[in-house]
């Protein structure tokens, strides 16, 4: 279980929308670049409905839904624009561009995103919390949830990529020992190499500005918090093969990941189709049984 956090730092409360029975799940999502998150969860449960026109609140009556607000910032990507934005970016064709203007967002929306998960596990499990978000905000979640010491119900990625995708492919590559260092290595670290979901949060928490794990060690990992990614085959804003790479890296990293692309589709989530496919995998994930 996670401890206590630091008071959040100064920033936009969350657009909370209170369940409709028991509150036994949450659900936090995070809005794309420009947005908030009570334009985007008022519109998202208002309109993210499946074939017969179920919509999310109904179909879940004991979720609670939080949409948290980023902070404003100038995105490079436009023109030094002031906008609410989890961090800098220079192109989204290529979000690898010029990356280390990204940090200082990151590490200050970790801190925001971490204190409003904090919260929510002390009312609900980890494991009835639901956790991702939709383009930019789906690369902030990742990031967050690579740097997690404890597994969450599962993670919903919409139209998304992954930050810093070269530095962490880097660090997931196996370590092969030279010759000159065979007699040297500890053979304890030789017999139990670090597991890829420990080298990726070592790195995630570096680039997050957050304190090393003391005895890291796969438990101690989000690793088996299932993932399900999907995306648009015609997103203008945010190309399907960043999600796809995403999707891989993840994998990379020991996370299991479930893949949805969805034809005729741009940079939003497909009606009805993409959420029939949440309400699947959150049953699937939870055990969660939905309203009819």
């Amino acid at each position: 279980m996670p401890g206590q956090s630091e008071p959040r730092r100064a920033g936009h409360p969350p657009f909370v929308v209170e369940p409709q029975a028991a509150h036994t799940h949450t659900l936090i999502l995070l809005h794309g670049l420009g947005s908030d998150g009570h334009k985007f969860g008022s519109e998202l449960l208002r309109t993210a409905a499946t074939g017969s026109g179920a919509t999310l609140p109904a179909l879940l009556p004991g979720a609670r839904f939080v949409f948290p607000t980023a902070r404003p910032r100038r995105s490079a990507a436009f023109g030094r624009a002031v906008l609410t934005s989890w961090f800098d970016i220079a192109d989204l064709r290529d979000p690898s561009l010029r990356r280390e203007r990204q940090l200082r967002g990151l590490a200050e929306s970790a801190a925001d995103i971490l204190e409003i998960l904090h919260e929510e596990v002390q009312i609900v499990k980890p494991e009835n919390i639901i956790f991702g978000g939709l383009s930019q905000g789906c690369a902030m979640s990742l990031a967050v949830l690579l740097s997690l010491e404890f597994p969450l119900g599962g993670y919903i990625g919409m139209s998304g990529f992954i930050t810093f995708q070269p530095d962490l492919h880097e660090a997931l590559l196996p370590v092969e020992a030279e010759p000159d260092d065979l007699f040297e290595r500890d053979e304890e670290d030789s017999a139990h190499p670090a597991h890829p979901s420990v080298k990726a949060q070592a790195l995630q928490r570096e680039l997050l500005e957050m304190e090393a794990i003391e005895a890291a060690d796969v438990i101690k990992t989000a690793h088996r918090t299932p993932i399900l990614l999907g995306h648009g085959e015609e997103d203008e804003k945010i190309s399907c093969h960043l999600g796809l790479a995403a999707a891989q890296v993840m994998r990379d990293a020991g996370y299991v990941v479930s893949w949805k692309s969805y034809a005729n589709q741009g940079h939003w989530y497909k009606i009805p189709d993409q959420v029939e496919d949440w309400v699947e995998f959150i049953v699937s994930t939870v055990g969660w049984e939905v309203s009819a």
